[in-house]
């Protein structure tokens, strides 16, 4: 029995799962090992060592720590059947996100999908061996489960379909599911369920699985999620206030483009993975990995109110801010819907305004204004809500645009919420100054350390110096301004695309 292990082994099956496009992304056994080599090479002989999957899909990596074990184990358990014996029966233990999942990660580890069966690689006494599976439901309050947010109309369904009511997060005390310790909890945990707003509205829910691991206390913690809580997305303020904070976050990998990561994933903001430990306090080490490069970094995490991600930018960002005097773009930038007209708003072929759309420029009455109505009658810089690249990538060159569109709009003329505005005038002059000065780079480069997912909103301008706009800008004036070194300035030049300038004679 212990040969059937190694037989079944195939790494081809788990990579070929891992190129699905979906929300639940089934991790490449390379990416679970290259999480495993963030914890001690002690841990591998450690015969009391015990290991937790709390959203096993592929059950990757219950089958890699296997593999280490295995080896690791082999003065201890000299004996192969008896070394195995140990491991999947005291070491390993993993909670299933589906029903399906659970056969699928049975399968992977203990090469039954029914580890009770003579073909396991280890026999229990249960069919669920310590992979299990427990349905839950949610818990509706006013049409919201209160533990995750997922919305009643979407997810009350009848027995026979998955609830997607994760065990984990759906406990008020984690240690309810599982009563023991855990050296290590380590996993790749949903990201989102629909919160049944329009568009497909959906809410994170991967920082729940963090923050009710964290109160099992593992000496290590080990997980792969959306990088977009860096600096933004849906109820994670707390989350990234928590983990920004948290001197127990040894290291931080973190991909810029998910495809890197998860090949054929299109994930706007990227992904990353990090190693908690329980009894380290100091810096993170932030790694980031971009083109088969790695920049690395010591650093706290803490020093602004998101996480600028990349490591080459964190000076000319803090040379920026120590010599704005605290008067920054964000201060003026408008909210979400800046008139108070949605996105599907449309011209009404009547009214002394005009309308800026998706499609174009209309007539509009300005009772239909119901917001911004200061701005109205003045020149006005808008940008589009969404990045130019919408993932967060970059271009073949390595290159960012970020903005989309960059305008000016003049008095009488009004914006649909696909459009946020940056600043309002009293003169097209001033205007136009402003737009010239966000096409250049440095700022452009700027907004980018905070834009990195798909949007662009009030937070993306908060390293954005608030200039003198009576006067136009060049690049090397804000350079010299900034005290940026030349090596600095050929790193924004490097990072950002040209966007032409407007003719103030327009």
């Amino acid at each position: 029995m212990s040969e059937l292990y190694d037989k079944t082994y195939n790494p081809d099956v788990l990579s070929c799962l891992a190129n699905l496009s979906n929300d639940e992304v089934f991790t490449p056994p390379e990416v679970a090992n290259q999480m495993l080599d963030m914890l001690p090479k002690e841990i591998w002989s450690d015969p009391h060592a015990t290991f937790l999957d709390p959203a096993c899909k592929s059950g990757v990596f219950l089958r890699e720590i296997a593999k280490r074990l295995i080896k690791g184990l082999e003065k201890e358990f000299p004996d192969l059947d008896e070394r195995l014996e140990h491991i999947f029966k005291k070491q390993l233990y993993g909670v299933a996100i589906t029903e399906l999942t659970s056969l699928l990660s049975r399968r992977s580890v203990y090469c039954s999908k029914y580890p009770n069966s003579k073909y396991s690689v280890v026999k229990f006494d249960t069919a669920e061996g310590n992979i299990r599976f427990k349905r839950y439901e949610h818990s509706w309050v006013n049409g919201k489960c209160k533990y995750c947010g997922a919305s009643e109309k979407e997810y009350e369904r009848e027995n026979g379909l998955e609830s997607y009511a994760y065990e984990l997060i759906h406990l008020d005390d984690p240690k309810e599911m599982l009563p023991m310790k855990f050296d290590v909890i380590i996993g790749n945990p949903p990201y989102q369920l629909s919160d049944g707003g329009n568009n497909a509205s959906a809410i994170p829910i991967y920082q729940k699985f963090v923050q009710q691991a964290k109160k099992l206390k593992p000496r290590y913690l080990a997980m792969i999620t959306p990088s977009r809580w860096f600096s933004g997305g849906r109820g994670l303020d707390t989350y990234r206030q928590e983990m920004l904070a948290d001197r127990r976050l040894k290291k931080l990998v973190d991909f810029e483009d998910a495809g890197e990561c998860f090949p054929g994933v299109d994930m706007s903001g990227g992904v990353s993975y990090f190693l908690w430990a329980r009894d380290y306090e100091g810096k993170c080490n932030v790694v980031n990995k971009h083109n088969d490069t790695e920049v690395s970094a010591n650093r706290f995490l803490d020093k602004y109110d998101i996480l600028v991600r990349d490591n080459e930018s964190v000076a000319i960002v803090d040379k920026v801010v120590a010599l704005a005097n605290g008067s920054f773009i964000s201060s003026t930038v408008s909210s979400q819907k800046p008139f108070g007209l949605r996105t599907f708003a449309k011209p009404t072929g009547r009214g002394d305004l005009v309308l800026k759309w998706r499609d174009g420029k209309g007539p509009i009455e300005r009772k239909d204004i119901t917001a911004g109505q200061d701005m109205i009658d003045k020149y006005k810089v808008i940008v589009s809500r969404v990045v130019y690249e919408h993932a967060g990538g970059t271009d073949a060159q390595g290159l960012r645009r970020v903005l989309s569109v960059l305008d000016t709009l003049s008095p009488k003329e009004v914006c649909t919420e696909t459009y946020i505005v940056v600043r309002s005038f009293n003169t097209k002059a001033e205007a136009i100054n402003c737009r010239n000065y966000l096409a250049l780079k440095l700022p452009r480069f700027l907004i980018a350390q905070v834009a990195n997912a798909q949007m662009v909103n009030k937070k993306s301008f908060q390293f954005v110096p608030d200039v003198d706009f009576t006067k136009s800008w060049r690049e090397s004036d804000l350079y010299e301004k900034y005290g940026l070194s030349q090596e600095e300035r050929e790193y924004v030049e490097s990072s950002i695309k040209e966007m032409p300038m407007s003719d103030s004679d327009d």
